[in-house]
Protein backbone atom coordinates (compact mmCIF):
# COMPACT_ATOMS: atom_id res chain seq x y z
CA UNK A 1 0.00 0.00 0.00
CA UNK A 2 1.41 3.39 -0.95
CA UNK A 3 1.82 6.22 1.58
CA UNK A 4 -0.83 8.24 -0.25
CA UNK A 5 -3.28 5.33 -0.18
CA UNK A 6 -2.61 4.69 3.50
CA UNK A 7 -3.10 8.38 4.34
CA UNK A 8 -6.35 8.48 2.38
CA UNK A 9 -7.62 5.39 4.20
CA UNK A 10 -6.81 6.85 7.61
CA UNK A 11 -8.55 10.10 6.68
CA UNK A 12 -11.63 8.25 5.40
CA UNK A 13 -11.90 6.26 8.64
CA UNK A 14 -11.43 9.41 10.71
CA UNK A 15 -14.14 11.22 8.77
CA UNK A 16 -16.50 8.27 9.22
CA UNK A 17 -15.73 8.35 12.94
CA UNK A 18 -16.51 12.07 13.05
CA UNK A 19 -19.78 11.47 11.24
CA UNK A 20 -20.82 8.89 13.83
CA UNK A 21 -19.82 11.29 16.59
CA UNK A 22 -22.21 13.87 15.08
CA UNK A 23 -25.12 11.48 15.65
CA UNK A 24 -26.72 11.81 19.07
CA UNK A 25 -26.06 8.62 21.05
CA UNK A 26 -28.22 7.42 23.91
CA UNK A 27 -26.89 8.52 27.30
CA UNK A 28 -26.54 5.53 29.61
CA UNK A 29 -28.42 5.68 32.93
CA UNK A 30 -25.35 4.26 34.70
CA UNK A 31 -24.37 6.23 37.80
CA UNK A 32 -20.81 5.01 38.29
CA UNK A 33 -17.90 3.76 36.20
CA UNK A 34 -18.41 0.26 37.62
CA UNK A 35 -22.09 0.31 36.73
CA UNK A 36 -21.20 1.47 33.20
CA UNK A 37 -18.70 -1.36 32.84
CA UNK A 38 -15.74 1.00 32.40
CA UNK A 39 -12.18 -0.05 33.22
CA UNK A 40 -9.54 2.23 34.75
CA UNK A 41 -6.39 1.85 32.64
CA UNK A 42 -4.08 1.51 35.66
CA UNK A 43 -5.75 -1.79 36.59
CA UNK A 44 -4.18 -3.15 33.38
CA UNK A 45 -1.11 -0.93 33.14
CA UNK A 46 -0.18 0.24 36.65
CA UNK A 47 2.86 2.27 35.57
CA UNK A 48 1.28 4.24 32.76
CA UNK A 49 1.94 8.01 33.01
CA UNK A 50 -1.10 10.18 33.72
CA UNK A 51 -1.41 13.90 32.95
CA UNK A 52 -5.19 14.34 33.05
CA UNK A 53 -5.36 18.12 32.99
CA UNK A 54 -9.13 18.46 33.05
CA UNK A 55 -9.02 17.47 36.72
CA UNK A 56 -6.87 20.57 37.32
CA UNK A 57 -6.86 24.24 36.27
CA UNK A 58 -4.10 23.51 33.74
CA UNK A 59 -6.37 23.25 30.70
CA UNK A 60 -7.85 25.57 28.07
CA UNK A 61 -10.81 26.56 30.30
CA UNK A 62 -8.49 27.76 33.08
CA UNK A 63 -10.30 25.79 35.78
CA UNK A 64 -11.05 22.16 36.76
CA UNK A 65 -13.68 20.76 34.41
CA UNK A 66 -17.03 19.59 35.86
CA UNK A 67 -17.14 15.80 35.87
CA UNK A 68 -13.45 15.32 36.60
CA UNK A 69 -13.04 14.66 40.32
CA UNK A 70 -9.75 12.79 39.85
CA UNK A 71 -7.01 12.28 37.23
CA UNK A 72 -8.29 8.90 36.05
CA UNK A 73 -8.64 7.14 32.69
CA UNK A 74 -11.75 5.02 32.16
CA UNK A 75 -12.45 3.09 28.95
CA UNK A 76 -14.61 0.26 27.70
CA UNK A 77 -12.77 -3.06 28.28
CA UNK A 78 -11.64 -3.74 24.67
CA UNK A 79 -10.30 -0.20 24.40
CA UNK A 80 -8.47 -0.41 27.72
CA UNK A 81 -6.95 -3.74 26.65
CA UNK A 82 -5.73 -2.18 23.39
CA UNK A 83 -4.24 0.87 25.11
CA UNK A 84 -2.43 -1.34 27.63
CA UNK A 85 -1.06 -3.31 24.68
CA UNK A 86 0.32 -0.10 23.13
CA UNK A 87 1.98 0.79 26.43
CA UNK A 88 3.62 -2.64 26.70
CA UNK A 89 4.95 -2.43 23.15
CA UNK A 90 6.31 1.08 23.59
CA UNK A 91 7.96 0.17 26.91
CA UNK A 92 9.79 -2.68 25.16
CA UNK A 93 11.15 -0.07 22.73
CA UNK A 94 12.30 2.45 25.34
CA UNK A 95 9.20 4.64 25.06
CA UNK A 96 5.87 5.05 26.90
CA UNK A 97 2.50 6.72 26.66
CA UNK A 98 1.44 9.82 28.55
CA UNK A 99 -2.34 9.83 29.02
CA UNK A 100 -4.12 13.21 28.85
CA UNK A 101 -7.75 12.11 28.57
CA UNK A 102 -9.89 9.02 28.06
CA UNK A 103 -13.60 8.72 28.78
CA UNK A 104 -15.17 12.19 29.12
CA UNK A 105 -18.55 12.68 30.83
CA UNK A 106 -21.36 14.31 28.85
CA UNK A 107 -21.50 17.03 31.50
CA UNK A 108 -17.84 17.85 30.79
CA UNK A 109 -18.54 18.23 27.08
CA UNK A 110 -21.40 20.58 27.94
CA UNK A 111 -19.00 22.59 30.11
CA UNK A 112 -16.63 22.93 27.14
CA UNK A 113 -19.51 24.17 24.97
CA UNK A 114 -20.51 26.74 27.60
CA UNK A 115 -16.90 27.92 27.85
CA UNK A 116 -16.59 28.25 24.07
CA UNK A 117 -19.73 30.41 23.97
CA UNK A 118 -18.40 32.80 26.62
CA UNK A 119 -16.52 35.52 24.71
CA UNK A 120 -15.11 37.04 27.90
CA UNK A 121 -13.19 34.01 29.19
CA UNK A 122 -9.90 34.06 27.25
CA UNK A 123 -7.39 33.51 30.05
CA UNK A 124 -5.55 30.73 28.17
CA UNK A 125 -5.70 32.17 24.66
CA UNK A 126 -1.99 32.99 24.42
CA UNK A 127 -1.10 29.42 25.38
CA UNK A 128 -3.82 27.26 23.84
CA UNK A 129 -5.23 29.11 20.80
CA UNK A 130 -3.04 32.14 19.96
CA UNK A 131 -3.91 32.19 16.25
CA UNK A 132 -7.59 31.20 16.38
CA UNK A 133 -10.40 33.55 17.37
CA UNK A 134 -12.43 31.90 20.11
CA UNK A 135 -15.62 32.44 18.12
CA UNK A 136 -14.17 30.09 15.44
CA UNK A 137 -13.50 27.11 17.71
CA UNK A 138 -16.78 25.39 16.76
CA UNK A 139 -16.49 26.07 13.04
CA UNK A 140 -12.90 24.86 12.87
CA UNK A 141 -13.61 21.60 14.67
CA UNK A 142 -11.80 22.16 17.97
CA UNK A 143 -14.91 22.19 20.17
CA UNK A 144 -18.01 20.06 19.48
CA UNK A 145 -21.41 19.71 21.12
CA UNK A 146 -20.87 15.94 21.37
CA UNK A 147 -17.62 14.05 21.80
CA UNK A 148 -16.49 10.54 20.95
CA UNK A 149 -14.71 10.60 24.31
CA UNK A 150 -18.12 10.21 25.97
CA UNK A 151 -18.47 6.80 24.29
CA UNK A 152 -15.36 5.61 26.20
CA UNK A 153 -13.47 4.56 23.07
CA UNK A 154 -11.36 7.68 22.44
CA UNK A 155 -8.10 8.70 24.10
CA UNK A 156 -5.76 11.68 24.07
CA UNK A 157 -2.16 10.56 24.48
CA UNK A 158 1.40 11.78 24.11
CA UNK A 159 4.71 9.97 23.72
CA UNK A 160 7.56 9.70 26.21
CA UNK A 161 11.14 8.46 26.06
CA UNK A 162 12.36 6.25 28.90
CA UNK A 163 15.96 5.92 30.06
CA UNK A 164 17.35 4.54 33.32
CA UNK A 165 13.86 4.10 34.73
CA UNK A 166 12.79 7.68 34.03
CA UNK A 167 10.39 8.77 31.27
CA UNK A 168 10.19 12.30 29.87
CA UNK A 169 7.74 13.74 27.30
CA UNK A 170 9.02 14.03 23.75
CA UNK A 171 8.72 17.13 21.59
CA UNK A 172 5.53 16.67 19.56
CA UNK A 173 5.55 20.13 17.97
CA UNK A 174 2.75 21.55 20.15
CA UNK A 175 1.39 20.96 23.60
CA UNK A 176 -1.72 18.84 24.14
CA UNK A 177 -4.96 20.73 23.38
CA UNK A 178 -3.29 23.36 21.22
CA UNK A 179 -5.97 24.75 18.91
CA UNK A 180 -4.36 25.57 15.59
CA UNK A 181 -3.08 24.05 12.35
CA UNK A 182 0.30 23.24 13.87
CA UNK A 183 -1.47 20.56 15.95
CA UNK A 184 -2.66 18.78 12.80
CA UNK A 185 -0.94 15.41 12.72
CA UNK A 186 0.64 16.05 9.31
CA UNK A 187 1.23 19.78 9.85
CA UNK A 188 3.81 21.64 7.80
CA UNK A 189 6.70 23.40 9.47
CA UNK A 190 7.58 20.71 12.00
CA UNK A 191 11.16 19.67 12.60
CA UNK A 192 12.20 16.19 11.44
CA UNK A 193 12.32 15.10 15.09
CA UNK A 194 8.79 16.34 15.79
CA UNK A 195 7.52 14.60 12.66
CA UNK A 196 9.28 11.39 13.68
CA UNK A 197 7.79 11.51 17.19
CA UNK A 198 4.27 11.94 15.81
CA UNK A 199 4.78 9.10 13.37
CA UNK A 200 6.08 6.79 16.09
CA UNK A 201 2.98 7.46 18.17
CA UNK A 202 0.72 7.09 15.12
CA UNK A 203 2.22 3.74 14.17
CA UNK A 204 2.12 2.38 17.72
CA UNK A 205 -1.52 3.32 18.16
CA UNK A 206 -2.55 2.10 14.70
CA UNK A 207 -1.00 -1.30 15.38
CA UNK A 208 -3.49 -1.76 18.24
CA UNK A 209 -6.53 -0.57 16.28
CA UNK A 210 -6.60 3.16 17.07
CA UNK A 211 -7.36 5.72 14.33
CA UNK A 212 -6.07 9.27 14.58
CA UNK A 213 -8.19 12.42 14.19
CA UNK A 214 -6.04 14.38 11.68
CA UNK A 215 -6.60 17.78 13.33
CA UNK A 216 -5.10 16.64 16.65
CA UNK A 217 -1.92 14.57 16.84
CA UNK A 218 -2.91 13.30 20.32
CA UNK A 219 -6.49 12.15 19.53
CA UNK A 220 -7.21 8.48 18.78
CA UNK A 221 -10.38 6.38 18.58
CA UNK A 222 -10.42 2.60 18.80
CA UNK A 223 -12.03 0.96 15.75
CA UNK A 224 -14.47 -0.58 15.49
CA UNK A 225 -15.98 1.14 18.50
CA UNK A 226 -17.41 -1.38 20.97
CA UNK A 227 -20.60 0.63 21.49
CA UNK A 228 -20.86 3.68 19.20
CA UNK A 229 -24.48 4.37 20.14
CA UNK A 230 -24.02 4.85 23.90
CA UNK A 231 -22.54 7.84 25.75
CA UNK A 232 -21.90 8.05 29.49
CA UNK A 233 -22.21 10.76 32.11
CA UNK A 234 -20.72 9.09 35.16
CA UNK A 235 -18.05 11.15 36.98
CA UNK A 236 -14.35 10.54 36.54
CA UNK A 237 -13.30 9.77 40.09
Amino acid sequence: MTTRTCTSLVLAIALATSARAAEAPTVSPARSAAEAGLVEIRTLSPGIAMDVRYATANNFTGRPVPGYAAPACYLLPPVADALARVERTLRSQGHALQVHDCYRPVRSVQAFVAWARDPHETSRKATQYPDVDKSRLFAEGYIAERSGHSRAATVDVGLMQCEAGRCTPLDMGTDFDFFGTRAHTAADGLTPLQQANRQRLLQAMAAAGFVNYPQEWWHYTFQPEPDPHTAYDVPVD
